[in-house]
């Protein structure tokens, strides 16, 4: 946020730039995270506009937030993995959404490393999200970040 303040500090008064900032609450304190972004953001030279959308727990709500999209790229995944999910609940999401679709569960996919966790993850994005229906999913911490992006276009 510092950079990007900076890189429009010459910009004049009149320009208004807008960061929307995403990130994965993990299992931080929702409150006291939001504060500390808050105070960076605040010892900006120049505040550019600021969004903070945060997925909680992790990206993998916002999918998970999805259980038809889920269904429709994987329609062997296991309904009561999914079903049992609660949206936005701190769960250890991925491993949830792993559980649901991966064959073996988490417990499989862990034992390959964190590099075939992250391309896992990568795999699953590029493969439910097509199908994700934003104005329905069911994950609150989407719906607010498809919210501040429906009023940036109204803005724009």
């Amino acid at each position: 946020m510092r950079g990007y303040g900076k890189t429009f500090e010459g910009y004049g008064d009149n320009y208004q730039a807008t960061l929307i900032v995403i990130c994965d609450l993990d299992n931080r304190c929702l409150k006291k995270f939001r504060e500390e972004l808050l105070k960076v953001l605040n010892s900006c030279s120049l505040k550019p506009n600021t969004c903070f959308c945060i997925a909680v727990e992790e990206g993998e709500a916002w999918i998970l937030g999805d259980i038809p999209a889920i269904m429709q790229a994987y329609p062997n995944a296991n309904r009561q993995t999914l079903d049992s999910y609660s949206n936005d609940s701190i769960c250890n999401t991925w491993e949830k959404l792993a559980d649901a679709i991966f064959p073996g569960g988490s417990t499989a996919l862990s034992s390959q490393g964190w590099h075939a966790v992250g391309l896992e993850k990568s795999n699953w994005a590029e493969n439910i999200c097509p199908y994700m229906d934003v104005s329905s999913n069911q994950s609150p911490s989407f719906q607010y970040f498809r919210k501040k992006i429906v009023e940036l276009k109204n803005i724009n």
